[in-house]
């Protein structure tokens, strides 16, 4: 809003706002960073395969197991497990060991995780 005063002064009235910003960092082996490459490997593996794919996919993993799980449309016949553990491979997780004080273990071995699938068909309306 502006005001005139006596036609030689324009004063501009200016709301101030104040708003809290946060945001996440996570270090090179976190589990998020791991779920996000995973879960973008099918992302990449379908688009390779079918273009027009249509994927909403997400990845967990806790104790030697990563989960893939979401809806995917796409022409492709893809092994979700198999993208998976390549990927898991490629970022350098190679050796799981049940006890806290190892130090030989990474947390997440790519050939003896538990690899689960929960991948269905995207709904005819949304796809």
């Amino acid at each position: 809003t502006s005001f005139h005063i006596l036609n030689q002064i324009t004063v501009t009235m200016v709301e101030v706002r104040s708003f809290l910003f946060s945001s996440e960092s996570v270090n090179e082996g976190h589990p998020d960073k791991l779920c996000d490459q995973v879960s973008d490997a099918v992302l990449d593996a379908c688009l390779a395969a079918d273009p027009l794919s249509k994927v909403a996919c997400e990845t967990a993993t806790k104790d030697n197991m990563v989960m893939v799980f979401g809806e995917i449309s796409t022409a492709a016949n893809l092994d979700y497990e198999k993208i998976v553990r390549d990927q898991v491979r490629e970022i350098g997780f190679s050796s799981f060991v049940d006890d806290l004080s190892s130090v030989d273990s990474k947390g997440l071995s790519c050939d003896t995780c538990e690899v689960l699938v929960r991948i269905n068909k995207q709904s005819p309306d949304i796809a």
